[in-house]
C-alpha cells in the first residue's frame, strides 16, 4: 500500500509537489534514484532490480511519474507485464498530458490493477486501472492536495488517507526556494496510527511478515520563470530507507 500526496498549484512558482511512501517486501531489491537506463539518459529514477522498472521517477523536461498497486494486487503475476516498466514509458514523454494519454491506451488485459500520477507544470494526471474490463481511465487533478493509496483518490475508506490528508492539508507545504520541506518529511516519517487502527494507517510501517515502508521521496516542479530570469531546476529527495529512520538526502538531477 504505497502513498502519494500530491499537491497542484497552478500559477504558482512550484506548481507540482509529489510526496511519496513505497512500500514493499524488505527483501526484494532495489537501488535509489539515478541514472540507472542507458537507453534513457534524461530519466532519474529508482530502479527495482527484479522487473527492471521504476515505482518513482523524473526527466529532464520536469515530468515526474509514480506507481501504486491497487487493493489485492501486491507482486507479479503470470502473463502480466511489470508496471514499472510503465513509470519509464511515461518518462519518455516532454510533457505529462502525452504520457497520459499513451496510458490510456493500453492493452488493459497486459497489467495487473494499478494507481499511477503523471505530472509537471503545467498539470497534475490521475491513472486509474481498475482490471482486465476497462481500459485504465485518466482523470486530470484539479488544484489543491490529492492523496493516493491502492484504493481511490482521496478514499476515506482507506485508513492511511483517513488518518493522514488532514495533516498534509494543514501542514506548511514544501518551500524549495528556501529548503523547507521538514513538514511534509516529518509526516511521511510518522508512525503515527489511527485510533485503534492497523499499523499500515501509519505513513511509516513496518509488520513481521517483512512488508513495510522501504523508503520516501519528495518532488518538486518548477514553473517556467518569465524570459530572462533564472529558471530553478526541479528539487528531488529521497530517503533510501523508511523515513522513520532514514533522512532525506537530495538527489543528483546532474
Amino acid at each position: 500500500m504505497c502513498t502519494l500526496v500530491v499537491l497542484y498549484r497552478p500559477g504558482h512558482a512550484w506548481p507540482l509537489i509529489l510526496g511519496a511512501n513505497r512500500d514493499e517486501m524488505r527483501g526484494r531489491p532495489w537501488s535509489p534514484p539515478a541514472r540507472h537506463w542507458p537507453d534513457r539518459p534524461q530519466v532519474v529514477a529508482g530502479r527495482d532490480e527484479l522487473a527492471g522498472g521504476s515505482w518513482l521517477g523524473l526527466n529532464a523536461h520536469g515530468v515526474a511519474a509514480a506507481m501504486l498497486n491497487r487493493q489485492g494486487t501486491l507482486g507479479p503475476a503470470q502473463g502480466k507485464r511489470s508496471r514499472g516498466e510503465l513509470v519509464l514509458l511515461a518518462l519518455d514523454h516532454e510533457d505529462a498530458a502525452a504520457a497520459a494519454l499513451v496510458m490510456s491506451e493500453l492493452r488493459p488485459q497486459s497489467y495487473r490493477a494499478f494507481n499511477m500520477v503523471v505530472g509537471d507544470a503545467q498539470g497534475a494526471f490521475f491513472v486509474a486501472h481498475r482490471g482486465e474490463a476497462h481500459a485504465p481511465e485518466i482523470r486530470r487533478l484539479g488544484a489543491g492536495l490529492t492523496m493516493l493509496t491502492a484504493r481511490e483518490a482521496d478514499d476515506p475508506s482507506s485508513p492511511r488517507i483517513a488518518r493522514y490528508r488532514g495533516k498534509f492539508l494543514e501542514a506548511p507545504p514544501p518551500d524549495p526556494d528556501n529548503g523547507g520541506f521538514a513538514a511534509w518529511e516529518a509526516l511521511l516519517a510518522s508512525a503515527e496510527t489511527a485510533p485503534g487502527g492497523p499499523p499500515e494507517s501509519a505513513m511509516c510501517f513496518d509488520l513481521p511478515s517483512g512488508f513495510g515502508t522501504v523508503s520516501g521521496a519528495l518532488i518538486a516542479v518548477p514553473a517556467q520563470r518569465p524570459a530572462g530570469g533564472p529558471n530553478p531546476r526541479p528539487v528531488f529527495r529521497f530517503a533510501a530507507g523508511p523515513p522513520a529512520t532514514t533522512p532525506f538526502r537530495p538527489v543528483d538531477l546532474g
